[in-house]
């Protein structure tokens, strides 16, 4: 078996990808790695064959700045890449804001996921998927793809677009002020008794039970809501649709038109932070040069371990190729018939139980007002998976059906949009590729 690792946050996944392929999952695969920067190559396979030492089951690190290297013959691709996440939202808020101290402009459609600013993000994170779907053509185009690539709803849809199948995993809505783990430990459910089902999209999703012992104890939740102990928005969103978010709620957020009590970030964390990456590489470092075993390898390879985030892409990807019988939390793909109030085509996010391999997921029912939402949402989604590969109707057609935009002017965010991609020109060749624009 051999995975494919690519883009740029692989670096900080790669302690719990191994750790998961080697010794939860006793998979002597091959590890094929791509990294641009040769000093950070030293480091990755010093520090792999050290975990590789360890485990002794066999298998390979291959650390590689040839894409078609470590894609070829690849029965996995995990992606975990975005376009300089970073410095183009940046560049996103400050064309959108304005100099005058009375009109913040559209401060407010700068977002990491739903409006203006998500647009921009899915557009640039489209272009990178694509050039990757490209090389996947030629060197692996029958492999499976684990996708982590923000926003992780529309990405998805780009990899689905481009005939691969593909399964997502985003900021999981497991964990967090207001993830799965919160409401076991509020309800005080010991974690192994507890049955969580959530359904919605990557980013939007919603608690539809939370039981121990088979009894459903999502009222409690509800009545705590209403009595304003979960917050504005969750008590909003429950009035308004029935169901109390799971996960961030600031990502359920920018999904939608402004809230009165929510502003967005002005620095969203994209990956690792400057300091978060030093540290990495230091105990990276310490594995590479003492090893795994010895007592500061080890503490090192602890202390990686105990830092990164909490998805799980080899779980996901070897349950899949091995054909596991298994339940995952919260994986992102194609609907079909898990949420029968939503488009069969639409990019959703929920637990994944599978049998041989086959998905066996019992259909979750949605509430009505729930499912207008989210179908909204989906559409707005998978538009802006489709303007990525150039597709001008579909980026006109997003301007129309995104509900974040609710209330503003359609034609002047056109004209908007249209501005920040000429912007954006040099990593947006295929919507300024010399066609006219959308205005």
């Amino acid at each position: 078996m051999k995975i494919a690792l690519i883009g740029q946050d692989i670096p900080m996944l790669l302690p719990t990808l191994m750790t998961d392929l080697l010794f939860a999952g006793k998979e002597p695969a091959d590890l094929a790695l791509e990294e641009k920067n040769p000093a950070m190559q030293d480091l990755l396979r010093g520090y792999g064959d050290a975990v590789l030492r360890k485990a002794g089951i066999g298998g390979t690190l291959a650390v590689s700045d040839s894409r078609e290297a470590v894609l070829s013959g690849a029965d996995c691709v995990i992606y975990a890449g975005d376009c300089q996440p970073g410095s183009r939202f940046h560049m996103d808020r400050n064309a959108l804001g304005s100099d005058e101290e009375n009109d913040p402009g559209l401060t407010d459609q700068a977002r990491v996921n739903g409006g203006l600013g998500g647009l921009m993000h899915a557009l640039r994170a489209g272009e990178e998927v694509l050039r990757l779907c490209d090389a996947m053509d030629e060197c692996c185009p029958e492999a499976l793809v684990i996708n982590l690539g923000q926003p992780v709803a529309r990405t998805t849809a780009v990899f689905l677009n481009r005939g691969y199948r593909c399964y997502g995993l985003g900021r999981t809505p497991m964990k967090g002020a207001s993830g799965a783990d919160t409401y076991i430990r509020r309800l005080r459910i010991p974690p192994e008794r507890a049955e969580v089902t959530i359904a919605g999209l990557p980013g939007f999703a919603f608690l539809m039970a939370i039981r121990d012992g088979g009894k459903d104890l999502a009222g409690k939740l509800k009545k705590a809501a209403e009595n304003n102990e979960l917050g504005a928005l969750s008590r909003r969103w429950l009035d308004w649709w029935g169901a109390l978010p799971v996960g961030d709620v600031t990502d359920h957020a920018e999904f939608l038109p402004a809230q009165p009590d929510y502003i967005p970030e002005e620095k969203p964390e994209f990956g690792e932070t400057v300091e978060k990456r030093r540290e990495r590489i230091l105990y990276m470092n310490t594995v590479r040069e003492q090893g795994a075993e010895k007592r500061e390898g080890a503490m090192a390879q602890l202390l990686l371990l105990s830092k990164a985030p909490p998805i799980r892409p080899v779980k996901l990807a070897l349950a899949l190729l091995r054909k596991e019988t298994a339940v995952l939390e919260a994986v992102t793909r194609r609907n079909g018939r898990t949420l029968p109030d939503l488009p069969p085509e639409a990019v959703i996010e929920a637990n994944l139980a599978l049998r041989d391999g086959e998905d066996v997921t019992e259909s979750i029912r949605l509430p009505v007002a729930l499912a207008e939402i989210m179908t909204e949402v989906d559409a707005a989604n998978r538009l802006a998976a489709k303007a990525a590969a150039g597709d001008r109707e579909a980026l006109r057609e997003y301007m129309e059906e995104d509900p974040a935009l609710g209330g503003l002017d359609r034609l002047y965010c056109m004209e908007v949009a249209d501005a920040l991609i000429r912007m954006h020109a040099d990593v947006l060749p295929r919507l300024c590729g010399g066609e006219e624009t959308i205005s």
